[in-house]
């Protein structure tokens, strides 16, 4: 999809630079560079989110559910007859099992496999978190995505968060995690970025997440909010920091120096 027809269909679909920006997860500042041609070599994965939003059916009476050609395809009524912001659990569990979304408050976000970047962090700060569990022998589990978190209880939300930390029992033979969990961490992509940051600390906020990490590898920093804190304002810190999860009330915190050593 070239760019003239981006700014033909967002005018078809009567869609404003806001609303495509919270479906895509593309910041409005991007968008508005890429539609007025001042950027002239947009990400890939930056005109895929665009292409998910600008090019879903929406004709009522299609039988078929198409974001492009390369997202997420799945035929049936089901699909044909809804827009972004109806979608339910039971369109969640109809996708393929091989193609990861989330869905947040009755919209599908395709979700594109993560960099190795991505999934070493995540592998260093499962086992940082995992031997303060251990070491403290508190009833807390950390939980690693893929991991459905049905998080508000209802059927318009399910998310993956990269890692979770729960501090209650659950059904371990539950198809997802039933609420929220203790504490949520998001590590930041270009694709997920304005998602993680804005749409995700509201909801996790809502729902009741006690605690929420947001670990930004490109500037080498971390945001981390404190939802029991009265004063609602996040905490900044470097990847040379020590890092206290609040949750553990002081028992526990995370080595980040050592973390960005094996970075290197």
């Amino acid at each position: 999809m070239t760019i003239q027809e981006m700014k033909e269909r967002k005018r078809e679909m009567g869609l404003s630079n806001e609303e495509i920006s919270r479906r895509s997860g593309v910041p409005v500042g991007t968008l508005q560079k890429i539609l007025s041609g001042k950027t002239s070599s947009p990400r890939l994965q930056t005109i895929q989110a665009l292409e998910r939003v600008l090019t879903q059916n929406t004709n009522p009476g299609s039988p078929t559910f198409q974001y492009s050609t390369d997202v997420i395809r799945e035929t049936g009524v089901a699909y044909g007859a809804k827009r972004q912001g109806e979608y339910t659990l039971e369109d969640y569990y109809a996708i393929p099992d091989e193609r990861r979304v989330e869905l947040i408050d009755g919209v599908i976000y395709d979700m594109s496999a993560p960099s190795v970047l991505h999934q070493k962090l995540l592998a260093l700060l499962y086992l940082q978190f995992e031997s303060c569990s251990q070491k403290h022998e508190d009833s807390c589990e950390v939980f690693l995505s893929p991991c459905d978190v049905q998080l508000d209880g209802d059927n318009k939300t399910m998310l993956q968060p990269d890692l979770f930390v729960l501090c209650r029992k659950y059904d371990l033979r539950a198809k997802s995690i039933f609420g929220a969990p203790d504490l949520t961490l998001e590590i930041l992509s270009p694709s997920t970025r304005s998602k993680d940051i804005l749409l995700k600390t509201s909801k996790y906020y809502h729902a009741g997440v006690r605690e929420y990490w947001i670990v930004d590898p490109e500037n080498e920093r971390v945001i981390v909010y404190d939802f029991t804190n009265e004063n609602y304002c996040p905490e900044l810190y470097s990847f040379d920091d020590q890092i206290p999860i609040h949750i553990s009330s002081g028992k526990c915190s995370i080595n980040f120096e050592k973390i960005h050593q094996r970075l290197q």
